[in-house]
């Protein structure tokens, strides 16, 4: 009884403080489900759960996100929660996706310290921000989320700088880090088009990654746009390996509540010894708006490596087809 009767103070005195402060206090979210099948005997659909595409099968769970967010005159914090089998692929820090405060220095710098979802690429974590359902590979090879400093400066309406410092992006919560492995970020954004750059530590003993990635996109007509992502990574140590990868993201508007997508991608791993490894994907996504928050997805996807390193597959091409639900409040 004791346990319910300090549950119920709690949640009053979230609402009376939310009332006496409600326009600096916000709570919104994401929950998402979807059903999957593929072509072949046995589970398994890429970019579905991120770290354990072999997992999907039938009917899932994506994560359910909620996002507290207050904000001052001056600063502000924001607690991103994440919980399910989509977010366990890509929190670093338990259930914690997003830990950070910020501080407005002036008008157009901020310094924000904590952990912050990557800079990097098209796609996010939530599924909710994504046009396709599924995950692309150049997604997949991260970075997900950075713990340390940034700061972001507002040059102009149309140029953006920002610089990182933080460490490496392959360091969770539950992997030690003994040498201090820390990483350089860097980003310049020009009217929607935005060059990144990351050097350092990517995990324990891979002291010098080198990450470059372009993100951007153009509206060729008032209904039709294309999004372009193309990455290269690489470092020297003893395990000298990368990748390099490039998507478009073509989306036609039909109307307010309906639009079409198609993703193509190329993905390579790189090897200084050994011959590289190739994957190509085309997902074409369908995206209905049932109302201001639901929105029914329909995905076919399919997947082709002569190298055999299709995600969640060890056959060397594979079809699927996802069905998907996603609330947002």
């Amino acid at each position: 009884m004791k346990k319910v009767y300090t549950l119920l103070l709690a949640s009053i005195t979230m609402v009376v403080f939310a009332q006496d402060d409600s326009s600096k206090l916000s709570i919104t979210g994401t929950v998402d489900v979807y059903g999957t099948i593929n072509t072949e005997d046995g589970p398994g659909a890429p970019g579905l759960l991120i770290a354990t595409p072999e997992d999907a099968n039938g009917f899932g769970l994506g994560m359910v996100n909620t996002v507290f967010s207050y904000d001052g005159e001056k600063s502000g914090v924001v607690a991103d929660l994440a919980f399910g089998p989509r977010a366990d692929d890509a929190n670093m820090a338990g259930a914690i996706n997003q830990l950070y405060a910020y501080y407005n220095l002036t008008e157009s710098i901020t310094l924000t310290a904590g952990q912050f979802n990557t800079f990097f690429g098209y796609e996010v974590i939530s599924p909710a921000s994504n046009f396709n359902y599924s995950v692309s590979y150049l997604f997949n090879a991260g970075p997900f989320s950075h713990t340390g400093l940034k700061l972001d400066f507002a040059a102009s309406e149309d140029l953006s700088l920002m610089l990182a410092v933080t460490n490496g992006h392959a360091i969770t919560s539950d992997i030690p880090n003994p040498s201090g492995e820390t990483q350089f970020g860097a980003q310049v954004g020009y009217k929607g088009q935005f060059l990144n750059f990351i050097y350092g530590g990517v995990s324990p003993g891979i002291d010098d990654g080198l990450l470059i990635d372009y993100t951007g996109g153009f509206d060729l007509t008032d209904s039709f746009y294309v999004g372009i992502n193309a990455a290269y990574a690489y470092s020297e140590d003893d395990a000298a390996a990368g990748y390099q990868g490039a998507a478009l993201y073509l989306q036609n508007t039909f109307s307010d509540s309906f639009a079409i997508g198609l993703r193509p991608e190329f993905f390579s791993y790189t090897y200084d010894e050994l011959d590289d490894e190739d994957v190509s994907a085309l997902t074409l996504t369908g995206n209905y708006t049932l109302d201001s928050k639901l929105t029914f997805i329909a995905e076919l996807r399919y997947d082709d490596s002569e190298d055999g390193i299709i995600e969640g597959y060890t056959g060397e091409d594979l079809s699927t087809l996802t069905f998907a639900a996603v609330y947002s409040f």
